[in-house]
């Protein structure tokens, strides 16, 4: 489980970059690659998989049950 400091940390950074995309402005940004994908259940910043917004263990966890509509196994 990620530090709640940390997930805090990266949804203000995420705010401020979204602000900053919709006010228009021109000018340099630099923190633009500091927000961190994280997963939405456990909040896992690596192997984040984008389409589901879901980290690889918990997509496959919830694969398995049936729980993500579209997703089969590729293999029998």
């Amino acid at each position: 489980m990620a530090k709640k400091s940390k997930i805090a940390k990266d949804l203000r950074l995420l705010a401020k970059r979204s602000a900053y995309e919709l006010s228009g402005e021109k000018k340099v940004n630099k923190f633009s690659t500091r927000g961190v994908n994280r997963c939405k259940i456990t909040g896992r910043p690596r192997s984040y998989m984008r389409f589901f917004g879901l980290s690889r263990l918990t997509f496959r966890e919830l694969a398995l049950k049936g729980e993500l509509p579209g997703v089969v196994k590729s293999s029998k």
